[in-house]
């Protein structure tokens, strides 16, 4: 593994999500391995769970560990070829990326969607520039396309938790006062992809998500017909995509209860809006899993940096 930009960069998704539960139960087993070895997490975003999780990853393999949010901390950067810079931006992404790379054997790279220009956002314009200029391997930390990590620390969660052998997984749009972005739903229906389940994702109409992500996946508008005999439930807002960045509705009828849920595992990436996006009686029930689906986040990013530790190793 040279980079983890997507899901889809996973050679064998049970293989993988089989390696990781390994791992989880000798986390420093592998402590010599990222002996002499610096990983640089840059932060153009906030964070809770991603920063926490990667740095306990990177020090459960014995790596350094150097943590810059850019947001307050580093110059602005500008991405474009050949643009003169006489405006806000101080620094170019051809130099940042280069001595980044200096300092550093592994960049971490968390850049959220702007959520006003479609394209821009789909350009990735932080993460392809990381990628194109940078000498050492680049880790999503959560992209405006894409949240990899959580979309394998999902995968590691339901193989933790599922009862039979093909279990039915529902992605259930929820109300949000923002519009948010679309990089948790993606990775989570990328995921679900490489499963062998029975996978259904519902939303009101017109907050279908980006087609060339969901083709092949049933999509059902009603919520209650879609999480019938569920076995997990995976809650998540996401704006409109069409309509890029907008909200279309705030239907407090999608937000996730009890009832809704039957016997279903509730799963949410976290953070998230009680009593908005699910009610206290689910995220208080012994049905939630958003606890060790966090838990499981420092593993799936630790059998990432082991994968591009040994990679490197082999060099």
């Amino acid at each position: 593994m040279k980079n983890y930009l997507s899901i889809k960069d996973i050679d064998s998704l049970p293989k993988l999500v089989e390696e990781a539960r390994e791992l989880k139960k000798n986390p420093k087993k592998n402590n010599d391995l990222g002996a002499n070895k610096t990983i640089g997490l840059l932060f153009f975003n906030n964070s809770l769970r991603t920063r926490l999780s990667t740095q306990k990853a990177a020090t459960n393999l014995g790596m350094e560990v150097m943590v810059m949010n850019f947001g307050n901390e580093g110059w602005a950067l500008e991405y474009e070829d050949g643009t003169i810079m006489n405006k806000g931006t101080s620094e170019h992404i051809k130099e940042a990326a280069q001595v980044v790379s200096q300092y550093c054997d592994i960049i971490g790279i968390r850049a959220f969607a702007g959520l006003t220009d479609k394209e821009q956002d789909e350009a990735e314009l932080v993460l392809n520039g990381f990628k194109k200029h940078a000498s050492v391997p680049i880790v999503n930390m959560e992209s405006s396309t894409g949240h990899p990590l959580q979309g394998l620390a999902d995968a590691i969660t339901i193989e933790e938790n599922k009862g039979k052998k093909r279990p039915k997984v529902v992605l259930s749009w929820a109300p949000h006062p923002k519009a948010l972005p679309h990089a948790v739903a993606n990775s989570f229906v990328e995921m679900m992809k490489l499963q062998d389940a029975e996978f259904v994702i519902t939303h009101p109409i017109g907050y279908e998500l980006n087609p060339q992500i969901t083709q092949g996946a049933k999509i059902e508008y009603n919520q209650e017909k879609a999480l019938q005999n569920a076995d997990f439930v995976s809650v998540k807002n996401w704006s409109n995509y069409s309509d890029y960045g907008k909200i279309l509705s705030t239907e407090a009828k999608w937000m996730m209860t009890k009832e809704k849920l039957g016997n279903a595992k509730f799963m949410h990436c976290l953070p998230v809006r009680r009593n908005v996006v699910v009610n206290d009686a689910v995220l208080d029930s012994d049905q939630s899993i958003v606890i060790e689906q966090a838990n499981n986040r420092t593993y799936a990013a630790q059998i990432v940096l082991k994968k591009i530790l040994e990679s490197l190793n082999e060099r």
